[in-house]
């Protein structure tokens, strides 16, 4: 695929001095997330170049910030710094030598997703020796009957996949508000898990710092401890906090927040300030409202996506690509925000929390509009479900579907072939003969970005399913599920060993084994300028 710009590099010393410096940059991988999870620089956010036109004007929304594209020298980074620019990007550069280079030139390379975070959370627990107790203990506690409530620190969907038996979901950003009032007596032994180890120790050293009275402590490895102790989980459970919170117990919790907000230096700002920022351009800013999803959806302060806390602070490298970027956030209670914050201003985030906000500015309802760069779809021909349907009655039509390889495997159009765009070319290699293309995603969307591609490498007539593969299942048409026609690898997204019920013991003692030497390998990198308070 040929390219109409090349474009400046950027070598490894700049890029350490502009991290170290506290400088803007974007360090950008634009392979899928599997290779990127196998190695990276520890900053270096995965955004691939299949996905760019939908993910980087929300990821990246100041066209002039500063953007470095690297790759493992498959030929990605330049087609990225390309599009980019085409979506109106000002300051592209490509990392010199890429990974290779990276790597030859002293940098630290680090596995696995969300790794900012995680290394984090390992010099935390270093610094204060978070309490933690293995899963023998904890299940000793409960079979005994003791005055002991196990919190699931994570997403709900994710606890609901599996969890601890009794526990209750308290995703990360909450805890602090809930607390109280979920364990009323002192007495109560508080335990944090999650799947791993990360939002275990945030999620109890957060109690901690916010001087709840209990005794707190992490489940030491979360299910992973669990599973390997041979202890059964619960699946599909559906015990949560309960919305309302004792006006008594959330001012308590509000001025602890505060406390502890104060101590690491979060900075405080208005609401029109908040705005101002945003609108001046000269900086990259991100605005967050850190409650759960369903309250931002009843209403939230416009100019502000949806970020839980507890996941802003685990995926920080996914919500605020940029480092050097001024990250400010919201809540209605004076807690969430402060206790979030508190954590990205000790991994060396410019955060501020807004201050003086009242019920009359959560005013927008629904989801957050696009983000203003979005680059606008490719004109494309359409094709109606029932007219797909009845074209597949006979040879000829080819239909591609550019979903997430986990989607494709969960449903897809009979027939139809799973491509990663950004792997067209080798794809088309192993597709059957074809008259005409149609190609497809879960809403149309990517599929959209992808036709022109298609009918270029083909000389073919392309078409776009109308609303995706979406529409078709609204149609009521027949769909297939499994790994039935893989034009590409399943490389888009990486299997993190701790989420799901099928991983290896292997698999999951390697990954422990790997978060233990975190604070190593953030010595040996020497870019973060993390604090622990």
């Amino acid at each position: 695929m040929s390219v109409a710009n090349e474009f400046r590099t950027r070598a490894y010393d700049d890029v350490r001095r502009t991290l170290i410096e506290g400088e803007e940059i974007a360090l950008v991988d634009v392979r899928e997330e599997d290779p990127h999870a196998r190695s990276h620089p520890l900053f270096a956010a995965s955004l691939p170049l299949s996905r760019l036109e939908l993910e980087a004007p929300e990821r990246l929304p100041r066209p002039a910030v500063p953007i470095v594209v690297l790759d493992a020298g498959e030929g990605l980074a330049q087609r990225a710094a390309q599009r980019l620019t085409e979506l109106g990007f000002t300051d592209v550069a490509l990392l010199e030598g890429g990974l290779q280079g990276w790597r030859e030139a002293g940098g630290e390379l680090f596995q696995d997703v969300n790794v900012p975070s995680k290394a984090f959370g390992e010099l935390v627990e270093s610094v204060h020796h978070t309490p933690s107790l293995g899963a023998p203990q904890v299940q000793a506690l409960l079979d005994h009957g003791a005055d002991v409530v196990v919190l699931d620190a994570r997403r709900f969907d994710e606890y609901q996949t599996m969890n601890i038996p009794g526990s209750i979901n308290v995703p990360g950003a909450e805890l602090v508000l809930r607390a109280r009032q979920l364990a009323p007596n002192p007495a109560t032994r508080i335990i944090v898990n999650c799947a791993g180890r990360t939002r275990s120790i945030i999620g109890a050293q957060s109690l901690i710092n916010a001087g709840v009275p209990n005794p707190v402590a992490a489940l030491r490895n979360g299910t992973i401890g669990w599973t390997l102790a041979g202890q059964p989980l619960a699946h599909g459970g559906s015990r949560r906090y309960e919305p309302v919170i004792d006006d008594t117990l959330r001012l308590a919790a509000a001025d602890a927040a505060r406390a502890v907000a104060d101590r690491a230096r979060v900075g405080r700002t208005s609401r029109d300030e908040a705005r101002r920022w945003a609108d001046e351009a000269v900086r990259t800013v991100y605005r967050f409202d850190v409650r759960s999803p369903e309250e931002y959806e009843a209403g939230h302060v416009p100019g502000f996506r949806s970020a839980p806390g507890g996941q802003l602070v685990q995926e920080t490298d996914r919500f605020a690509p940029v480092r050097g970027a001024r990250v400010i956030l919201v809540d209605n209670d004076g807690v969430r925000a402060n206790m979030s914050a508190s954590w990205l201003a000790q991994m060396k985030v410019e955060v501020y929390v807004v201050d003086g906000l009242t019920a009359a500015d959560f005013a927008e309802k629904g989801a957050a509009p696009p983000a203003r760069y979005a680059s606008a779809p490719p004109d494309v021909e359409e094709i109606a479900p029932a007219e797909l349907a009845a074209l597949l009655q006979s040879p000829g039509t080819v239909v591609l579907d550019f979903t997430s390889s986990a989607n494709y495997v969960t449903r897809h159009i009979p027939g139809a072939w799973f491509v990663i765009r950004s792997d067209l070319d080798a794809a088309l290699r192993k597709l059957p003969d074809a008259q005409r293309y149609v190609a497809t995603c879960g809403s149309g969307q990517l599929a959209r970005f992808a036709a022109p591609e298609l009918a270029a490498a083909t000389g073919r007539p392309v078409q776009v399913l109308a609303g995706g593969t979406a529409a078709w299942v609204e149609a009521g048409l027949p769909v297939e599920s499994g790994a039935t026609r893989l034009a590409s690898p399943r490389i888009d997204r990486y299997q993190r060993p701790y989420e799901g019920t099928d991983n290896s013991r292997e698999a999951m003692s390697a990954y422990l084994e790997w978060e233990y030497g975190l604070v190593e390998q953030l010595e040996r990198d020497g870019t973060h300028g993390f604090r622990v308070i």
